[in-house]
């Protein structure tokens, strides 16, 4: 019996920690651009869904980068892993959608533009924004 409750136990402790995986909910827009552009950076695609904004574009855009990443030498995966963020420019649209404008200290001519939206009160990052832009 005592194990049955142990066993209860441990399954209602594993429920309980495994919503969110680990990861804090943007604060605010620059949070949620910040999060994702390091969590992308490092390869780590887990962390960067966690701050998207899931739809089918954007889940689809997502793995076609982690796609790419994959494919990337050793030595390119570790150059990104190991590079600065370098903000540009952070601009509210409106009090739901910024634009976050950046580059990276691997590659510092490429710019980027990503666009945060805030769904449900929750900031995540819009990937179809990209193509657009």
């Amino acid at each position: 019996m005592i194990r049955y409750a142990s066993v209860a136990a441990m399954a209602l402790i594993l429920v309980a920690c495994g919503g969110n995986s680990g990861y804090q909910k943007a604060e605010d827009a620059q949070d949620a651009g910040r999060e994702f552009i390091r969590a992308s950076l490092d390869g780590n695609y887990e962390k960067a869904k966690f701050y998207l904004l899931k739809d089918e574009d954007n889940l689809h855009l997502l793995k076609k980068q982690q796609a790419n990443y994959q494919q990337m030498t050793n030595e390119d995966k570790r150059s990104f892993s190991d590079a600065s963020i370098l903000p540009i420019e952070i601009q509210a649209v409106n009090d739901s959608v910024t634009n976050y404008k950046y580059n990276n200290s691997f590659h510092p001519n490429d710019t980027t533009t990503i666009r945060i939206v805030r769904v449900n009160n929750e900031w995540l990052v819009d990937l179809k924004s990209v193509i657009k832009m």
